[in-house]
């Protein structure tokens, strides 16, 4: 006998595939289990190097709950999905998925493709608002907990707790922010010359030359490691790409509805107000909530409870 919850679970979970530039990509499709004719639909994606057990699982069932259908996915290069080689983490390709997903929505019967939306979460929101830019489809854009894509903010990637500390000088994070993009063009180059990939930890509690330094990444992600096909390393080379991308021009470009949720504890603040005031004339909101840390938004229950109500009303006011 199958039993329909009272407040949650109200949807059904469908195992999907779709092609990205002739990658096969694997998702999970939310249904509501109440719906009747066409309907809003959503993509989420996730925070960097992270797969679709992760935080997009968690918006996807909820944003299900609220009605919409929601497809949570791993990005080429991750997870589930094709293609070689493995942890490679470049967000215009990541773009190009959500666009493929997007696609892939809006051929579904039960999706009304004029109520197409996009949620990303920390580098999933940079990532989000250049596919909303680039695309007209996109109706409204969510971004959560944002690690937006400008020089301050790639700093304060690199230089971890340490920066934020004052233990580490601005002038010191620059250099090793040079230093990851050299790492990353050697690696490129060697794999150009010989195919050989050379891989980097993604976390690590004391190493300043991972991909994402300081105690809380490694906290959040080692304790998520058993969640998905995840392995905690990267692909150096692909941080020739992500250092080469930046996000203000894809705020200035936008035309979609946009909001924005940030903590007041979370890093990249003052790189989410520059972003949010490059936005041109649309309509837009950036909700700074109190007492709220970045990986927060990620899986704790009550934050993200919190966010996708808010996402989902903005959501329906701009259909």
């Amino acid at each position: 006998m199958s039993v329909i919850l009272s407040f949650h679970g109200n949807y059904v979970v469908e195992q999907v595939t779709f092609a990205s530039s002739r990658l096969q990509l694997e998702g999970t499709l939310h249904v509501p289990s109440s719906i009747a004719g066409p309907r809003a639909a959503v993509v989420v994606v996730g925070p960097y190097a992270s797969v679709k057990e992760h935080a997009p699982v968690q918006y996807a069932t909820r944003l299900a709950d609220e009605g919409h259908l929601a497809l949570a996915f791993d990005c080429a290069h991750h997870g589930e999905s094709a293609g070689e080689p493995r942890g490679l983490d470049e967000p215009l390709r990541k773009v190009a998925d959500i666009r493929a997903a997007v696609d892939f929505l809006a051929s579904r019967p039960e999706v009304d493709p004029a109520k197409l939306a996009v949620v990303g979460i920390c580098d999933g929101a940079p990532e989000a608002l250049r596919a909303g830019a680039d695309d007209p489809r996109v109706r409204a854009v969510a971004a959560v907990a944002g690690h937006y894509r400008d020089h301050a903010n790639d700093l304060g990637r690199v230089g971890g707790d340490e920066l934020a500390s004052g233990r580490l000088s601005v002038a010191d994070a620059e250099r090793r922010l040079a230093d990851r993009l050299a790492r990353g063009r050697a690696a490129l180059a060697k794999f150009d010359e010989s195919g050989e990939v050379d891989y980097l930890p993604v976390v690590d509690p004391v190493r300043s030359d991972v991909a994402l330094p300081g105690s809380a990444a490694w906290e959040w992600y080692s304790s998520h490691a058993g969640r998905g096909l995840w392995r905690n390393r990267y692909a150096v080379m692909g941080d020739v790409a992500y250092l080469g991308f930046e996000s203000l021009s894809a705020a200035k470009a936008l035309q979609a509805p946009l909001l924005m949720v940030h903590g007041d504890h979370s890093s990249g603040a003052d790189s989410a107000r520059r972003h949010f005031d490059c936005v041109p004339h649309v309509d837009k909101r950036l909700l700074i909530e109190e007492g709220t840390s970045h990986y927060q938004y990620y899986d704790d229950p009550a934050v993200v409870d919190r966010a996708v109500a808010s996402i989902s009303r903005w959501f329906s006011t701009h259909w």
